[in-house]
Parts: structure tokens; sequence; C-alpha cells
């Protein structure tokens, strides 16, 4: 049956009604097409050189995105500074006025960000909503809570925080985190991510400025701002979210640097099977497991199994995997009409098309080294558009035993591919669940509730599920990470507002060149 798109969800619609939300942030291309103008210097400005952003859903071209050089970004940060000292000294009440202001706002056009998600970086509509709707309710709870975690004495840092995050939760941690640092009487600066939700970001922090928020929007090269926007003397604080790669390029500008920071990296999270049989509650954990494609950072891509269940374990696997939904975000029959559902899929696209080659590269690469390919999925019966291109889009692979020198041994794939290892004692069970010297979370599988908590101490890893999943958490849950996976100040409930404040009595939770403390989790 041929497939069309949703009515009223095309491209065309959804950029119009971006406009008609925050006209000022938009201007017209040399093609005539849509460009989008960096928040700098208190106001939208037309600067920086065009570049065409595509998406992952059919790899066509969204708009133009004004890429700043370093001098511009040194202004905008210029500014920024100045804006913090003046906010930095606006009462609470205030503060707090404005940040609800802002989130009345964002709530008004939730729709509309939601599917600027769903284009942008290619999420269903059911999770596009999700990331939007955490982001709102997210800061709400901080304004209930405030007053109390400010009681202490605890004051703004001495500069504005600068904002690194990656492109897959635009709103529920990126605009969060502003808005929360905001709140805590910080003026945030933040960079659109390279791969995704610029026209998203835009249009929010339009509405942030509207409600009177020393917030700044830049865009550019990363190689080409991160010295401005980590090593600017006037930042206060630098907040990163991402792989290990940058992550470690971050942290090595900061080093001759007392600056706060929080800076998380991406770890290979890993859930341990052990003397187990509850497999109708482990399979409806690992269904939802595969939201988004796994491109988020407490997904689950590794299994260590035991010899003895490796049996079990696929009987119960398998049918999951080729039960996971994939495709086009929009596409809907022909007897599709206004008001029914959306299509309710797992994850469309990868990120983009480039991202998606290399994850089959790294897939034929460990089957070469002699993994063992269970499962490996075919776009074919996907629900797709005629002649769209499907470039970005990888259908779930599993692989057993992938080899020592692969890279799907010891880093996370960020894409829909599992590996599964077989071990035969608990001490190579904990082992091959720290392949990646540290990660954000972890889970166990095993009866025996006693048992696990004991492995789950030598677990590298900031939370440990027991027969359920971790994740980042919302609210008054902190977060963090072990090892590699995190450097500098955790986050999370009152820890976040500790991360971007100054005074209070106590030293910070976080992994620190000169010691690691650890919160309950």
């Amino acid at each position: 049956m041929a497939l069309r798109l949703a009515d009223g969800t095309s491209w065309s619609d959804t950029l119009a009604r971006a406009v008609a939300a925050a006209p000022e942030a938009f201007g017209t291309a040399p093609d005539g097409g849509a460009t989008l103008h960096n928040l700098v210097q208190g106001e939208w400005r037309a600067v920086g050189t065009p570049a065409p952003v595509r998406t992952p859903v059919d790899n066509t071209v969204l708009v133009s995105l004004a890429r700043l050089d370093a001098d511009a970004a040194r202004a905008a940060v210029a500014h920024a500074a100045a804006r913090h000292r003046d906010w930095a000294q606006t009462p609470l009440a205030e503060r707090k006025a404005r940040v609800t202001d802002a989130l009345d706002a964002l709530a008004a056009h939730r729709d509309l960000l939601a599917m600027l998600l769903v284009w942008e970086i290619g999420k269903p509509w059911r999770l596009a909503c999700a990331d939007v709707d955490r982001a709102l309710d997210g800061v709400r709870w901080y304004v209930q809570e405030i007053d109390r975690m400010l009681a202490d004495g605890r004051e703004p840092l001495p500069g504005p925080v600068s904002n690194i995050a990656s492109w897959n939760y635009p709103m529920s941690v990126l605009v969060h985190a502003e808005l929360v640092q905001l709140l805590a009487g910080n003026a945030v600066i933040a960079k659109t991510p390279s791969q995704g939700g610029a026209v998203c970001l835009t249009v929010a922090h339009a509405l942030m400025r509207r409600a009177g928020l020393p917030a700044t929007l830049v865009s550019g090269s990363g190689e080409e701002l991160s010295e401005v926007l980590v090593r600017a003397p006037e930042i206060g604080a630098v907040a990163f979210v991402g792989g290990r790669s940058n992550g470690g390029k971050v942290a090595a500008a900061l080093l001759d640097s007392d600056k706060r920071h929080f800076i998380e990296q991406e770890g290979l999270n890993a859930w341990g099977i052990w003397n187990f049989s509850q497999w109708d509650l482990l399979a409806a954990h690992l269904k939802k497991g595969f939201e988004y494609g796994k491109q988020r950072c407490t997904a689950y891509p590794r299994f260590v199994v035991q010899r003895d269940l490796v049996d079990e374990f696929l009987d119960m696997y398998l049918p999951v995997v080729r039960s996971v939904r994939f495709g086009h975000p929009l596409a809907v029959g022909a007897d599709w009409s206004a008001g029914d559902p959306l299509p309710e899929l797992d994850f469309g696209p990868l990120i983009s098309a480039a991202k998606a080659e290399e994850l089959r590269r790294k897939v034929d690469e460990a089957v070469r080294g002699g993994a063992v390919p269970l499962h490996r999925g075919k776009l074919d019966g996907a629900p797709f558009l005629d002649g769209q291109d499907t470039s970005a889009y990888v259908a779930p692979a599993v692989l057993l035993a992938p080899p020592g020198r692969s890279r799907l041994m010891h880093a996370e794939p960020f894409g829909p591919v599992d590996t599964i290892v077989v071990v035969d004692t608990t001490d190579e069970l904990l082992a091959q669940m720290n392949a990646s010297n540290g990660a954000l979370v972890a889970s166990l599988a095993c009866d025996d509730e006693e048992l696990a908590g004991k492995l789950a101490v030598d677990l590298q890893a900031f939370k440990v599920g027991i027969n359920k999943p971790r994740s980042r958490g919302d609210r008054e849950e902190p977060f963090g990470g072990r090892g590699a996976s995190w450097k500098g100040a955790f986050v999370g409930g009152d820890l976040l507002v500790q991360a971007v404040t100054v005074g209070g009595d106590g030293r910070l939770y976080g992994n620190f060149p000169d010691y690691s403390s650890y919160p309950a989790t």
C-alpha cells in the first residue's frame, strides 16, 4: 500500500508555523529558503556564513544555518558576561516569574516544537512530544523547589554557563539545563548542535528571549568555537554532553583552569544476565530499550550472558528484536485523516546518512573479525514513502561475540546494534560489563537480588538497576558517571543547582582530578 505524509505535517507547513511563532529569528537565504539567525548581543542577528541543514528523515534541505566565526562568538560571550552580572543581582522571585513565563510560552508551542524534532532529528512523534514535555515538567519542578535549593546562601557563578550539547535531546537536556541555570541566577550560552535541532532550539530561545531571559544561542564549527566557549575567561562553567573524543578535548582544554565543569561522555552500558528466569519481565524492558534507535546516552547495547542461559535468553530476545518498528515517522496510509494518531514507531532514521554508513561499517568489520550475526534486519517492508531517500536508516542488528579488536567491543554504537558476550563466571561477567572503563548506567538480571546487589558494587556505572533499567532520571534524581564516562560535577535534582552556584556547605559530588564523590542513587 502506498504511503503519504500525514496531513499538516510537511516541512513547508512546519517551517511556516515556526516562522510565524518567531519571525525575528528567521531570514531569507539567497536561494529563497529560510535561514536561521544567531541570538547574540541580546538580539537576533543575521551574521555568519550560511550552511545547509538536512533532515535525516529523507535527506532534504530544511533551512540554512548561519555559522559564526571565533571573533563573533567572542563578542557574544563578552555581552553574555555583562548580562550575567545584571541577572545575578535579579531577585529570585523575578527570575522565577520570567522562567515561568518562558515555560508557559514553550507549552503553548509544544506541538510545534515536537514536530520540529520529528523533522530535524528523526524522532517519532510520541518520543518527540516526550522530549518537550520532560523539559517543561522538569523545569516547573525546579521553579517549585529553587527557594529550598538556594536557602543555604548559594549564589550564581562568576560568569555565564556555556552549554555544548549533543543533538539527541535538544529540549529535555539542553533547554532544560539552561532554564535551571537561569533560575539559579546565571546567564546562559548555548551552542546549536551541528547535526540537528537548530530550528527547534531557535524557536525555543526566541520564546525564552521574549520572557526577558539572558540567553545566547550561537552556531558554528566546534573546532572554531570551542576555544571561545570553553576557555574564554568570562565563562563561569562549561556543560558538555557528547562523546568521549570531543569530551576529552573539552576536558583537556580545562586542565589548567579551575573553571566549574560537568562533562557527560558516553560509556558502554551493559545488562548482565546471571541465574535469571523472569524472561517476560526482561522482554518488556528490552523492547522499550530500542526507543529512538538507542541514540541516547543511557541505552543498553551490550548483553553479558551466563553460558547456561544463552539459549533461554535468545528465545526471549530475538523475537523482541524482530518486533521493533522503524521507518519514516510521518508516513501514513491513504485512509489516514486528521485526528488519527501518527505512526507508533520505536525509531526513525539515525541522525545522518554518514552516521548510518559508519554504523554499517562497524557491523561489517565486527563480522569479518569473527562476530556471529544472530540477526541483521532489512529496510524492506518498513514504512517509507515512494522514492524516499533512506540513507540514514539502519535496521536492528545483533552480533554474538564481537572480537576484541572490534570498535563495537569497547565503544557505544549509538544506534540499533546490540552485542552479546558469553561468560562462565561472575568475575568474567563484571569484567565484560566494565569493558568501556566507566559507564552512566548498568543493570543486572538476576533472580537472587542479594547476589545482584553484591555484584553491583563492582560495576563501574553511576546507576545500577536490579531487574530493571536505569535512566538519566527526572526532578530530584541525581545523574553522573563513573570512570571515563564523566568529568566534573554531577547534575540532576539539587546537584544541578549546586553545580551552577557557589557557597553553602560541603564539596560537590563528581569526578575531579583530586577526588571523586558519589551521592546515593
